[in-house]
């Protein structure tokens, strides 16, 4: 099974994405694609490629999302603009109520 001859159809992503957010792990994922192909032979990709894509598509879509949604947030105007302006880093300071 060559790196280049595998793949993962769009109905195995979608099922892959669905079991991701509803907490099943990638082993059992996979084991059920194999179990409805008649065994891990029959299919054109391995447990690697179903991790693979959460790791790279799933997380990245929840990171991605939770950064438009943290933008929301930002204090007022000044913030949104200077964020809108340099845009790639902001830093919270967590420890403010421990170091009093």
């Amino acid at each position: 099974m060559l790196k280049q001859h595998r793949e993962l159809s769009m109905s195995v992503r979608r099922t892959i994405e669905n079991n991701e957010e509803a907490g099943i792990r990638p082993s059992k994922t996979y084991q059920s694609f194999a179990a409805a192909a008649g065994g891990h032979r029959e299919l054109n990709f391995i447990e690697k490629d179903v991790r693979n894509y959460i790791t790279r598509e799933v997380r990245n879509i929840s990171e991605q999302e939770d950064a438009k949604e943290f933008r929301k947030y930002l204090a007022d105007a000044r913030s949104r603009a200077a964020f809108e302006y340099f845009g790639d880093v902001i830093s919270s300071d967590t420890t403010h109520n421990i170091n009093r």
